[in-house]
């Protein structure tokens, strides 16, 4: 076994902040940790993991308080010098953006996605939070300014906004960005603002709204941190990175960067003899040379129309994307990776497979298998029991991974019905068909890579004690195996970011 493609740190790297101590603090909410990095060495450290550790912005006040905000549960939780994570504030949903007023007393929150809307929060967790405005149009990171006003992007309308804190007053400052993700200002009263959807940073003239570029660097960008003697750091969820940006030339450093995100499945698909898998890496969609390991973009969130891809297959000529974050269905030709269709709509989507004819097998994460055929969408099973991948065998045999029972089950689309292969799985979450019919499951609950006999059910466990189950709870996270044409298996691990090849 060896690793084709070296891991990284964080799993999606999204809000930054420096701390009192000189540490960048970075977030991260696929894997629900907080982490610090000493951006000379680009070392990395976790401050606080799953599942508390969700951050997708962060921000310091007096007294070492850090605060951070779980965008996924509607949390915002905090921690006072070395004492417990605490929670400051709940039942907000989309709790994106958060900063202190540049006196430290007072403390502000943006709703994004889930919810839109600006809050005050109080600091010490007694006074319940005040609404302040909203919906405002997505005010995701942001700082205030020199006047005391809020100042920060409106995500769906493409404008910098000044937000007055005590009356609501909502006034574009700047127009004509595409996706505004993060405002801040520099000690000198420069306010600078990344556009994730073309990968560029500007300065912004608050006064007059004149906009001038900076840097060109790569899509999927997602915050700015400003170090106290004003040197400027971004986040890129696609590339598990974080940049350091010289304003006065446009030059990047590479405080640290990953070659993947989060893998969260990968298919194969052998040509001439030769490997080439496909990767759902939740930010993007990639494709990795067996051989090499080497991987090139196909696709990046927030900069190509493509919604956080969870799920993949590769079929001959097409590959199959599906998003349970998005609850979409894409499908891309695998020869000029341009996207052919979208399809929307869908509660969970895990896995999907293109069928003979064309049409496509959907499973939902509530047990249901759907056939997409053009726009019209039919189910064909229920009754699963938490699905989470799908394969086709050379045979036509359709093989379903059910987590919630721990059996790899048989898919039978004329019945509706499932038929146990295999059980005594502790947490299946991947399965794929190799040349030889067999299928090959991946289990995190024991950490290996299993081969089951169709005829059988027996299974021999191929590779054990991988790096594998970053989080607990019944739904994986992210991870995958295919099998390629010579029987060579891939592991995507969700614990390093990495994919490993076994050679057999």
């Amino acid at each position: 076994m060896k690793k084709l493609v070296p891991g990284s740190h964080f799993h999606g790297v999204h809000g930054i902040r420096f701390a009192p101590n000189g540490e960048l603090y970075a977030g991260s909410v696929f894997g629900q940790t907080l982490y610090a990095v000493n951006v000379e060495t680009g070392a990395v450290r976790t401050v606080e993991g799953p599942p508390k550790g969700m951050a997708d912005d962060i921000a310091f006040g007096p007294g070492d308080q850090v605060v951070w905000t779980a965008i996924s549960d509607g949390i915002v939780y905090t921690r006072r010098g070395e004492g417990p994570v605490e929670v400051l504030a709940k039942d907000l949903p989309g709790a994106n953006s958060v900063a202190f007023s540049r006196d430290g007393k007072r403390l502000f929150l943006g709703q994004v996605f889930a919810a839109d809307g600006v809050w005050e929060l109080d600091p010490a967790g007694l006074k319940p939070p005040r609404k302040i405005a909203g919906p405002v149009g997505g005010f995701n990171s942001f700082s205030p300014g020199p006047d005391g006003g809020l100042y920060g992007p409106l995500w769906f309308k493409g404008q910098i906004a000044r937000i007055d804190p005590d009356t609501g007053a909502v006034t574009a400052v700047a127009e004509g960005f595409q996706t505004p993700a993060a405002a801040k200002f520099d000690s000198k009263g420069n306010l600078y603002v990344i556009d994730t959807k073309i990968g560029v940073l500007y300065s912004v003239d608050i006064k007059t709204g004149a906009k001038t570029k900076v840097a060109q660097l790569a899509t999927s960008l997602d915050n700015i941190a400003i170090s106290p003697d004003d040197r400027v750091f971004v986040t890129n969820m696609a590339d598990n990175g974080i940049q350091e940006v010289n304003t006065a030339n446009g030059a990047l450093r590479q405080v640290v960067r990953g070659a993947l995100a989060i893998p969260a499945d990968i298919d194969v698909r052998s040509d001439g003899g030769r490997d080439t898998l496909y990767v759902a890496d939740v930010f993007s969609y990639r494709r990795v040379d067996g051989e090499t390991g080497a991987v090139t973009d196909i696709a990046r969130t927030h900069g190509d129309p493509v919604e956080y891809p969870t799920g993949v297959s590769a079929g001959a000529d097409r590959v199959v994307l599906t998003s349970a974050v998005a609850g979409s269905v894409e499908v891309y030709g695998r020869a000029d990776g341009k996207r052919l269709s979208h399809a929307a709509g869908f509660q969970g989507p895990a896995d999907a497979i293109e069928l003979p004819g064309g049409a496509i097998l959907v499973i939902e994460a509530s047990g249901v298998a759907i056939e997409l055929k053009g726009e019209t969408k039919r189910v064909v099973a229920k009754g699963l029991k938490l699905p989470t991948s799908l394969a086709r065998a050379p045979d036509g045999t359709i093989y379903v991974i059910e987590t919630g029972a721990g059996q790899l089950s048989r898919l039978d689309l004329a019945t509706g019905t499932a038929t146990s292969v295999a059980t005594g799985f502790k947490r299946a979450k991947a399965v794929s068909v190799g040349p030889n019919g067999k299928p090959v499951v991946l289990d995190l609950g024991d950490r290996s890579v299993v081969e089951v006999d169709p005829k059988t059910g027996a299974k021999t466990v191929v590779a054990k004690d991988l790096p594998l189950g970053l989080l607990g709870g019944p739904v994986p996270l992210g991870a995958g195996v295919a099998v390629g044409g010579k029987g060579d298996i891939y592991v995507a691990s969700d614990v390093e970011n990495a994919i490993y090849k076994i050679t057999r």
